[in-house]
């Protein structure tokens, strides 16, 4: 999910007058602590933030829960964030007053605020949206060990060797096959001895699950996240793997993931 690959909605919605500024308040000053970039860069940017944000108002877009006051000149959403007090953050909007020629953008952002913030309350204070909800059917969100596991090797292998460690994109096929066998063989047996291994992810309207590939020879790191998905009442498919940065992106819209493995 990486937000260069796509036109983001949240910026057809609204102008930002200053978007890094408000992503940078936003990280530092309102919400509660937490890393929004990953630990390889040396300048901060918020790319999860703004990942986070992009694809939670998608799916926001697709509940219905963009609130708007009769008039349509203010709107606002719930960021499903919160301050260090639990409290509720919103992004609210007014009504874009000065559209260029062609502009079609409907509202201009003002400012990220907290529930109780006067702002806020004057114009929605009987109409503040709900989260996403990301939790239809609560039973995925964690690994049944009763249920067998089958993967998709060569799908995995053909569709996926660009993201694989550099030291196995030059090897063959078959010694490609033989590493991930061996390391999915052990990551069944970790995850159904503690289901917490299995992270849970939202990716194109599902939860799937993800699980730790460790590949490189006595490094006790992940090289990839195995991307498991339900098939039905007794078995999982997995036929694809992510980096580890697209993992996390993608586990993050649900929640802060609480892993030993996945880190940002």
């Amino acid at each position: 999910m990486a937000v260069s690959n796509f036109t983001p909605q949240l910026l057809k919605f609204a102008i930002f007058p200053n978007y890094n500024g408000s992503i940078q308040y936003l990280a530092d000053n309102l919400a509660d602590n937490e890393d929004w970039d990953f630990s390889d860069v040396n300048v901060k940017t918020y790319s999860i933030l703004k990942n986070y944000l992009e694809f939670t108002f998608r799916k926001l877009q697709q509940e219905n829960k963009i609130a708007f006051t009769s008039d349509n000149k203010f709107a606002c959403f719930n960021t499903g964030l919160v301050t260090n007090n639990l409290e509720d953050i919103y992004a609210f909007f007014e009504e874009y007053k000065n559209p260029r020629p062609g502009q079609t953008t409907p509202f201009c952002f003002k400012a990220f605020l907290k529930k109780s913030d006067n702002q806020l309350l004057r114009h929605f204070s009987n109409n503040l949206p709900d989260i996403a909800d990301f939790f239809d059917k609560p039973e995925l969100l964690i690994f049944n060990p009763k249920c067998e596991l089958i993967p998709d090797i060569d799908h995995i292998i053909s569709d996926n060797k660009h993201r694989f460690p550099i030291h196995l994109q030059q090897a063959d096929d078959g010694e490609l096959r033989r590493q991930l066998i061996g390391s999915i063989d052990e990551v069944k047996k970790k995850v159904r001895s503690n289901y917490k291994v299995a992270v849970p992810q939202y990716y194109d309207g599902k939860i799937q699950l993800l699980l730790p590939l460790c590949l490189t020879s006595g490094s006790p790191n992940p090289d990839l996240a195995l991307v498991v998905h339900k098939l039905n009442d007794s078995t999982y498919t997995a036929r694809t793997c992510l980096t580890l940065k697209m993992a996390y992106n993608n586990a993050r819209l649900i929640v802060k993931p609480q892993s030993l493995w996945l880190k940002p």
